[in-house]
């Protein structure tokens, strides 16, 4: 018998069930519907709200994580806040493990919502990859702190299916109908595993596209230096078969340029992984026909990084051609 989680309650409540929008002058002579799903809208920012709380109470149910407990993920970014708002409310302690590229903002994130946060000083001495240093670190927190739990967003189940209980089921539900076509950017493909999950359960025909970029190494491309944060990884994804997706690459010149686009035109500021659908999109778009729904799944609010992919000088210090896009 299946056991319906806690009631939430407080600002946890808030989590899920955000706006469906339609998106009229990103691509003005488009002739299909473009819609955005605004997950920037969870209290926390990003996306990541849904599974963050998700893998908690799922592991709070079955008791894989004990009450009053201590949960440890690696993350730089979305994830670990997502899952420090929900600790918090829950009453759990958090220990993140991020590494000297994740922000100062994003650091003190965490810290305001009472996180822990251990901060890796180098990559790791065999591969020289960032995120197997922070796994190491987080296998030693697991030897040494007694009963913690690793909600591992890499390979938990519970990250996908919060995705296809709750992304992709809002969307279908708000339009009415399965859309035609959704895109979601590519990292720890929990919310892409959560569409695909949806699309079989809902025996839709659904075109679930992945954007990923260049550098990025989770669909066998050539690994290389990244600069936008959100997108990509170094390793390849439990989450997804990826024989159940259609992939598309962009580069870091792509997403500012469709960040900004969005801004221009549709006056929604948004991080650097929106864009990157939105330049995936503008090649998608003139194949779309009045019969079509596309939907991008915008993850998370633009303010984290007025510093870097809206700021002109990080702009030109980082990116590495042209970021202007023609029309339409």
């Amino acid at each position: 018998m299946t056991v319906a989680p806690p009631v939430r309650s407080g600002v946890l409540a808030a989590v899920g069930h955000t706006p469906l929008v339609r998106l009229e002058r990103l691509f003005p002579t488009c002739r299909g519907r473009i819609w955005a799903k605004l997950e920037f809208l969870n209290p926390g920012g990003s996306a990541k709200d849904r599974p963050a709380l998700g893998m908690l109470e799922a592991a709070l149910l079955d008791g894989r994580l004990k009450h009053g407990g201590t949960v440890i993920e690696s993350s730089s970014g979305n994830m670990a806040i997502g899952l420090a708002q929900a600790a918090h409310v829950l009453g759990l302690t958090l220990v993140v493990v991020v590494d000297l590229k994740t922000t100062a903002t994003n650091i003190r994130l965490l810290e305001l919502y009472g996180a822990e946060v251990e901060v890796v000083r180098a990559p790791h001495p065999d591969t020289g990859d960032w995120l197997d240093a922070r796994l190491e670190r987080v296998q030693t927190l697991l030897e040494t702190i007694p009963g913690a739990w690793w909600s591992d967003q890499y390979t938990n189940s519970d990250n996908a299916r919060s995705h296809a209980e709750g992304t992709a089921a809002d969307v279908a539900a708000d339009l009415g109908r399965a859309p035609s076509l959704m895109l979601a950017a590519a990292s720890t493909c929990g919310t892409l595993g959560g569409l695909v999950q949806w699309r079989k359960s809902a025996q839709a025909i659904t075109r679930i596209v992945a954007v990923d970029v260049l550098g990025s190494n989770l669909f066998g491309a050539p690994p290389a230096q990244r600069r936008i944060p959100g997108i990509g990884s170094s390793r390849q994804p439990v989450l997804v078969d990826p024989q159940n997706l259609q992939v598309e690459f962009v580069d870091d010149a792509d997403c500012v340029a469709g960040c900004r686009l969005l801004i221009q035109r549709e006056a929604i500021l948004a991080g650097g992984s929106s864009g990157a659908l939105v330049a995936a999109l503008r090649r998608l778009a003139p194949t779309l026909t009045e019969d079509d729904d596309a939907v991008v799944i915008l993850m998370d609010r633009g303010e984290r990084y007025l510093d870097t992919i809206y700021s002109p000088e990080w702009v030109g210090s980082h990116v590495q051609r042209d970021i202007s896009f023609s029309s339409p």
